[in-house]
């Protein structure tokens, strides 16, 4: 990058150019971390100060670890930046990005089955993410709740959810932040996703719904909300239909991929008992970060008393979201992407992604060293852990999968299945199978530097262990500072013991 920019010598007080940026005083001289400094910089060397950090972030579509997309067309660019200026909540101002926002609602409305006509307006909104969305649809059925305990006159106060131990985070936050209480079924091994049998046994009247996931951040696996309906419904039936404990679907990964690659699986609006969905549309939406949408089945399932109303170009038009301000180029661009591919598009992204996952599984259990926990059906991911850790575990493969750019996290499992840590790796529509091959080689590669490392570990150990060791056999007992000391005085020796020629 090539910048002039004007200094004053001490000496001669005669103005100096610099021909680039990178002989500039802006290369040598400190900024500030953590003030505002006093005097302005030039616009372009102020761009390359924070171009060269941002270099040492991971390269987003080697993040593996993340289901966010990474990768839109042009076209989408272009109409992100021409909007990025507008605040979506001035819709006085912006009529036609709400409008498009509404569109996006009802056609992912239809997408899940909801109960509407064609000449009927869909209940939904657009979020930040399916964080928000899902505190919104929590909102709801908590105030729903409280209204009906009220009218019967019992208490209100104690306000439970029961879902999976295998839910994202941000149930945990509704949780807390709106005082309810969070029944969690816990898993098992072999068994990662909640069970609706034991979640049922753990509905009570104080129970705003239950949640199940359609695709787990853990292994990708649906869970089965069609039995999950059935067992709800005949408990609601036991009680005389005086609980009436309802669903909602976390849908935030696998709701762009369900109704293309599953239509006849019955998890969405079809279920009577599903009163909501959220879905993000920055996952398998194909949007960039951060848009998602949350779905209600009927205008009867969102407390009036939480929407408001603001009028606008002579008509109504409700508004419930939990920020204010926000822009407005995601929903735009998730609307570019509705009509941009259709269903026909969709369908086939989502097809080349779990061709490449099964790609990606048959080279990983080629290996022979890894048992596959993913299921072939669900979010495209590929979730494994070692046959073996007892040289070494899969938390040093995947740092050692950096070296190569790959980002893949390693995790262990939630409760009553800790000891299992597994590998994850998520498959976008910027993951090509030459990309999954690639993969498998520098995973290969790992594993043999790995054997050897530890065999060369084992081998020092051994020889340290035998130089301690008494005329008993017996070996004293080190401490780490001492074991470190033994192991560099034993390599100094080796080093010592070999021929160096000239260097």
């Amino acid at each position: 990058m090539v910048v002039s920019v004007a200094a004053t010598d001490s000496d001669t007080a005669q103005p100096v150019q610099y021909s680039t940026f990178f002989a500039s005083r802006y290369v040598r001289d400190p900024l500030p971390r953590f003030r505002m400094p006093e005097q302005s910089i030039p616009r372009e060397a102020a761009y390359q100060i924070i171009n060269d950090e941002l270099m040492l972030d991971g390269n987003p579509r080697l993040n593996l670890a993340s289901f966010v997309t990474t990768w839109m067309e042009p076209e989408c660019d272009k109409l992100i930046m021409d909007s990025v200026n507008k605040n979506y909540v001035d819709m006085d101002e912006y009529p036609v990005t709400t409008e498009l926002q509404n569109r996006c609602v009802n056609m992912i409305a239809h997408l899940f089955n909801a109960p509407i006509k064609e000449d009927e307006t869909a209940i939904g909104v657009g979020t930040v993410g399916s964080s928000e969305a899902i505190m919104l649809a929590g909102l709801a059925f908590k105030r729903k709740w409280q209204n009906k305990r009220k009218e019967q006159g019992k208490p209100c106060d104690k306000p439970n959810i029961v879902t999976g131990a295998n839910v994202q985070v941000c149930w945990e936050k509704f949780a807390r932040y709106f005082e309810v209480e969070l029944k969690e079924v816990k898993l098992s091994e072999g068994y990662y996703v909640m069970d609706p049998v034991k979640a049922v046994e753990m509905v009570d009247e104080n129970t705003i719904c239950v949640a199940a996931i359609l695709g787990s951040t853990l292994t990708g696996e649906f869970e089965d909300v069609k039995l999950l309906n059935n067992l709800l419904t005949e408990k609601n039936k036991e009680t005389g239909c005086r609980w009436d404990v309802p669903i909602h679907v976390d849908a935030a990964s696998g709701g762009f991929i369900a109704p293309f690659l599953y239509p006849e699986l019955e998890w969405d609006f079809r279920l009577p008992l599903v009163k909501s969905i959220n879905v993000s549309g920055h996952k398998y939406g194909l949007v960039y970060p951060g848009v998602g949408w949350v779905i209600w089945r009927s205008k009867e399932d969102l407390p009036e008393e939480l929407i408001f109303h603001i009028n606008y170009l002579g008509t109504d038009q409700p508004t419930f979201t939990l920020n204010f301000s926000k822009g407005s180029s995601q929903i735009i661009a998730q609307y570019y992407q509705l009509i941009r591919l259709g269903f026909e598009g969709y369908k086939n992204i989502m097809q080349n992604c779990m061709e490449n996952t099964a790609i990606l599984r048959e080279g990983i259990e080629a290996t022979g060293r890894f048992e596959i926990l993913s299921k072939e059906a669900g979010v495209p991911l590929v979730a494994f852990s070692l046959k073996d850790s007892g040289r070494y575990t899969v938390f040093d493969i995947s740092e050692n999968l950096r070296r190569f750019g790959w980002i893949v996290p390693a995790y262990t499992m939630p409760a009553n299945a800790e000891h299992v840590a597994v590998l994850r790796v998520v498959i976008r529509e910027d993951f090509s199978r030459s990309l999954a091959e690639r993969l498998v080689s520098d995973i290969v590669k790992i594993l043999h530097e790995l054997d050897a490392h530890s065999a060369q570990v084992l081998k020092i150990s051994s020889a340290i262990a035998k130089q301690q060791s008494g005329d008993d056999g017996v070996v004293t007992k080190k401490s780490v500072l001492e074991t470190e000391r033994e192991i560099f005085a034993y390599w100094r020796d080796q080093v010592k013991k070999k021929q160096t020629g000239i260097c």
